[in-house]
């Protein structure tokens, strides 16, 4: 009974590993007849893993869907790399808690060979501060939404949703993760505009099951799209920056995501940025190394006034 438990785990295991296998591969890897195959696959079945057979020349078994996750064998390479991405699941904001859950349930069944080399990453290994970019807190994205979005992106569904207040309907096409945020690129189908949405500001409604017919972002790259837009609307502040100098020699100083750089004459043009805080936009436009003017907002004008004499201050 015992070698046919164990058999029947690493057969489990094999139909994990790849999407099919063939009865002959599957009794050459086990050392077992085919029949015996066929016998542990019924086995399988009796215990509700939905194991699929196909007759024919191509035929096999392959593992499908069923309605419970069932046990998910690991290799030892595989065990420890998803104890390390779990480790750094556990700083996310929004999925902490439920990697801290998973990471718990997989150090409960780690064999004793390994758990050395998991606790070795697990105290040995410090995480730098991420978020140093901004002096905002991080947002809090409920897992939930991430899973709704990305579920009507992979159906191509139409995906309602709240946001300050107002019921919105888009085409959703990609969610983008930058800086710590989570970024929804959308279509609204009414105005066939291309938008860019926070996901931690999203309610969403339940789904439409609505399809619709996917078109291509202008550009035909969802993440440059996403990165412009984002400089241009997707922050708490947004700045227009009036600069002395060419467009080519203002980007040469900065990251394209950081700001969208608009010509005005051969020497001048307009860096329009934002971030989430003015603290932040600040130190952006003060990296640039360049003569500038800000054109908005006038908070901004106030804050480098109060930075100017603070510098002056401690230059003294």
């Amino acid at each position: 009974m015992a070698d046919t438990a164990a058999r029947m785990l690493a057969l489990l295991g094999l139909l994990q590993s790849r999407p099919r296998w063939s009865g002959t591969e599957l009794a050459e890897r086990l050392g077992v007849s085919t029949r015996t195959v066929r016998n542990d696959v019924e086995r399988l079945r009796a215990l509700d893993y939905p194991v699929e057979a196909d007759r024919g020349p191509i035929g096999g078994y392959r593992l499908g869907r069923g309605a419970q996750l069932p046990p998910l064998l690991l290799d030892d390479d595989e065990a420890v790399a998803v104890a390390v991405g779990l480790y750094g699941a556990t700083g996310i904001a929004g999925v902490e808690e439920a990697g801290g859950r998973a990471l718990a349930k997989l150090e409960q069944v780690l064999p004793s060979r390994l758990r050395p080399l998991v606790d070795a990453v697990a105290h040995t290994v410090d995480r730098a501060p991420e978020n140093t970019g901004t002096d905002a807190p991080d947002p809090v994205v409920d897992p939930g939404v991430l899973r709704g979005i990305a579920t009507a992106v992979r159906a191509a569904e139409h995906l309602r949703f709240d946001e300050a207040g107002a019921s919105r309907l888009v085409e959703p096409y990609r969610l983008l993760a930058w800086q710590r945020r989570w970024y929804l690129v959308a279509r609204d189908p009414a105005s066939g505009g291309w938008e860019i949405f926070r996901a931690d500001r999203l309610r969403l409604r339940p789904p439409t099951r609505k399809p619709f017919r996917p078109r291509l972002v202008p550009g035909g790259d969802y993440t440059a799209f996403a990165m412009h837009r984002i400089a241009e609307s997707g922050w708490n502040v947004h700045a227009r920056i009036r600069v002395p100098a060419s467009a080519e020699e203002v980007l040469s100083r900065i990251n394209p995501a950081v700001g969208v750089v608009e010509a005005v004459a051969e020497s001048e043009s307009v860096l329009v940025t934002g971030a989430d805080s003015l603290a932040t936009v600040a130190a952006y436009i003060g990296m640039l190394g360049l003569d500038f003017t800000v054109d908005s907002p006038e908070e901004l004008r106030e804050h480098l006034r109060v930075l100017g004499e603070r510098y002056a201050r401690a230059a003294g």
